[in-house]
């Protein structure tokens, strides 16, 4: 027999990233895990309408999502309990920035990518971020055959759940490739 646990979301663990945006003509960057995958090229995010990156998304109509290691929760937890208002974050990292010039993006982390926003859905206390990746970059140490390797980013997940920071496991299994061993394949 299940049990009944309420409304729980069971959707975590979640990649968590550093947003970036520029606000009054500064790099600005927010800790985020409610970030999803709409198609391939198609990003999507949450956020609550307290939070000062979202004026500069909504200025700009661009951000950056970049993908921190574990090796830096400290600096990537850090971001989600300050806020941009009263903390200077610019000075944390080294910023770059691709052909928007608007969405800054952090040279330490290995991933990163360039978005363009494309929709932006007042959803009551938060604001729904749509956007499109118009570049990824990403260090040569993170590739293997040259895709992206999740083992080498070490990519932090986070449970909002427990509020406790994950580790990616191994791979098990190939996508798309298993499934025709079952037996009514």
């Amino acid at each position: 027999m299940k049990n009944k646990i309420g409304t729980l979301n069971a959707l975590y663990p979640l990649p968590t990233v550093l947003v970036g945006t520029v606000i009054n003509g500064k790099p600005n960057y927010i800790t985020m895990a409610h970030v999803g995958v709409l198609k391939a090229n198609i990003v999507c995010m949450g956020m609550a309408k307290v939070h000062f990156s979202g004026h500069g998304i909504i200025e700009n109509k661009t951000f950056s999502i970049n993908v921190p290691s574990t090796k830096q929760t400290v600096v990537t937890d850090y971001c989600g309990v300050v806020s941009g208002k009263n903390t200077d974050k610019s000075e944390l990292f080294t910023s770059f920035y691709g052909v928007m010039k608007t969405a800054p993006m952090i040279e330490e982390f290995a991933v990163n990518m360039e978005c363009k926003l494309i929709d932006h859905l007042d959803y009551g206390s938060h604001d729904i971020f749509i956007g499109e990746i118009v570049n990824t970059f990403c260090d040569d140490s993170v590739l293997t055959d040259g895709q992206i390797d999740l083992k080498k980013i070490d990519p932090i997940l986070f449970d909002m759940n427990t509020r406790k920071y994950w580790q990616l496991g191994d791979s098990y299994a190939k996508a798309w490739s298993i499934g025709k061993t079952h037996p009514k394949f």
